[in-house]
């Protein structure tokens, strides 16, 4: 650890990591509106390894996260890989993966999720998810119909206006469970792995944070911190021995 890497880390002197509360695998908020989750866990850790003071930037879309990447808001944020965000920002290898499936209303008839794509009937996203840019480079991206968050999609779902909806495989099986007749549709159309990130133009703490991250998954520590928060373990992304 130098005092160079350091400086890249946090300029300000603080440590500004991004939540996007979009994720609800990885973070949420205790009754005081304080957030917590494998997000908060893991900047927790990186923090206290940086011997530096930590403050949280809450944003309540991924897309909202990596569109501010130039903007001096924060320095390290928790995203899904993606090739359009690593414009801007450096990723880490993933550390988890969560699946991506989409939740069919009781009006769809497709009994899979090949089926829906091939039905061609209209299908909500969130706009800037990782699952929209990847449904957008798939066949059926015609089809998508963009929402600005999860909130409209769902609304939009329950009003009839879209069949489906895609999303995070957890949040989806959740909702499904409030609907009478939905469910949720095999197999899942992709796999999202998430990251952690830093805005471009500071390789060193960039490289000193894909070490970092790589160790604290090998030593069991990522997999602890899942558990915690009620994910299986089996979803941490372990890399082999350096």
């Amino acid at each position: 650890m130098t005092t160079d890497i350091v400086a890249e880390f946090a300029p300000t002197g603080t440590l500004r990591v991004a939540l996007n509360h979009g994720n609800r695998i990885l973070v949420g908020r205790d009754s005081n509106g304080t957030p917590k989750g494998i997000s908060v866990d893991l900047a927790n850790a990186l923090a206290k390894d940086l011997g530096v003071d930590l403050t949280f930037v809450e944003f309540d879309r991924a897309v909202d996260v990596s569109n501010s990447a130039e903007d001096d808001v924060w320095d390290v944020c928790f995203l899904a890989v993606d090739p359009k965000r690593a414009q801007t920002i450096d990723f880490t290898d993933p550390y988890i993966r969560i699946e991506g499936r989409y939740l069919a209303s009781v009006a769809c008839t497709a009994e899979t999720a090949d089926a829906l794509v091939a039905s061609g009937d209209p299908v909500g996203t969130v706009e800037g998810s990782a699952y929209t840019l990847t449904l957008s480079r798939k066949p059926g991206a015609e089809h998508l119909v963009t929402f600005p968050d999860i909130h409209s999609m769902l609304a939009a779902l329950d009003a009839g206006e879209v069949k489906a909806v895609a999303g995070i495989g957890a949040v989806m099986e959740a909702e499904a469970k409030l609907r009478e007749g939905a469910r949720t549709l095999q197999p899942p159309f992709m796999e999202i792995r998430q990251a952690m990130a830093i805005v471009k133009g500071r390789p060193e703490a960039a490289n000193y944070l894909r070490h970092f991250l790589a160790e604290l998954a090998r030593s069991g520590r990522v997999g602890d911190i899942l558990e915690a928060h009620g994910v299986s373990r089996d979803s941490a992304i372990v890399p082999d021995a350096a």
